[in-house]
């Protein structure tokens, strides 16, 4: 039975961390590692919409009915505008009647060359007029091809009076009143795709060279950071501030971002060696932001200097420890030993 309890004893006394008998709280811990992680340079940078255009009318006409407005969240292929069609209608009645026209010309120039076909076959006309017939029955058909053309040109001038959304968007901007004449060219509704966005930002050219070497770039947005599906770099800078512009464009339908925000994003540019804790050990009182640290089998709470997160639960210590210390991974249980034991300070 002795020999039992002895056992039981060594047992708990392997389970508790060093020098937490009975001195030192039972209180999870990690070792403050050094890892090499990726140099950012942070640059501001304007959110922009991929798809943004404005829709002009490809007839003229009278503005006849707008069926959108400002910040009207529109389908791809909704009708936004309507124009009024009757020019349009009429156009493309007389353009049927004169393939019908066109039709009964060339069936008249068809028969006649089978007839005079079959005579020459016969033997009972002369080449000639069969090369007479055969031209006329070519020309018929010239004007029917022109007329089905025309007819579709017409109907096209139809479809034109009503204006549909290009993609699924917001209106910006309504360029048109109804009444309004219009023509070709005219300026009828302005908008974008919220579903597709991306950041512009200006790269100074001492970055620029580190920054197309990685090819990485994080943006920091108010719901996270995301990673960028990909970048677009100018081929020129701007001659006045010496500054290239990059495209930096964001997953699709990305929510709480917006045209014309500004963001900041985070470009790889090399890489750097730091001291990294996980997030749960640090703790923030007021405006002090702290890690509780094991030393000498005593606990005290140190005042850090954080950055950024990395590697999913870990955060960088940029300054207040030294690699290799042990940090309590609950702070909340080591901040109630040191009101326990006060004379452990």
């Amino acid at each position: 039975m002795r020999s039992y309890l002895i056992a039981v004893v060594l047992l708990l006394g392997s389970l508790l961390p060093a020098g937490s008998y009975g001195e030192t709280p039972l209180v999870p811990t990690a070792v403050v590692e050094t890892r090499t992680l990726p140099q950012e340079q942070v640059l501001d940078g304007i959110v922009e919409a991929v798809n943004r255009s404005t829709v002009s009318a490809q007839t003229a006409g009278r503005v006849k009915e707008i069926l959108v407005d400002v910040n009207d969240l529109v389908e791809k292929g909704a009708p936004i505008v309507r124009l009024r069609d009757t020019e349009q209608r009429a156009g493309l009645e007389q353009a049927q009647a004169a393939l019908k026209e066109a039709q009964a010309r060339y069936q008249e120039a068809q028969a006649e060359h089978n007839r005079i076909k079959d005579l020459y076959d016969k033997k009972l006309v002369a080449k000639a007029q069969l090369d007479t017939i055969t031209a006329t029955q070519d020309a018929a058909k010239a004007r029917l091809d022109a007329a089905q053309a025309g007819v579709t040109e017409a109907q096209e001038q139809v479809d034109n009076t009503v204006i549909y959304a290009p993609y699924s968007g917001v209106v910006l901007e309504r360029h048109v009143q109804l009444g309004e004449a219009v023509r070709p060219g005219t300026p009828l509704m302005t908008g974008f795709s919220p579903d597709q966005l991306r950041v512009v930002v200006n790269v100074p050219q001492r970055l620029i060279e580190r920054v197309r070497q990685y090819r990485q770039v994080g943006v920091l947005l108010p719901t996270g950071r995301v990673a960028a599906e990909k970048l677009t770099f100018f081929p020129y800078a701007d001659p006045a501030s010496a500054v290239f512009k990059v495209r930096v464009y964001l997953p699709e339908k990305i929510k709480g971002v917006y045209p014309g925000m500004f963001v900041k994003t985070a470009f790889v540019i090399g890489a750097i060696e730091r001291l990294v804790v996980p997030q749960t050990a640090v703790v923030h009182r007021s405006e002090m932001t702290g890690v509780y640290v094991f030393k000498d089998d005593r606990i005290n709470l140190r005042q850090v200097r954080v950055g950024r997160v990395v590697a999913g639960d870990q955060i960088e210590v940029l300054a207040g420890l030294e690699a290799g210390e042990q940090v309590a991974l609950d702070p909340i249980r080591a901040g109630i030993y040191l009101k326990e034991k006060p004379a452990e300070r």
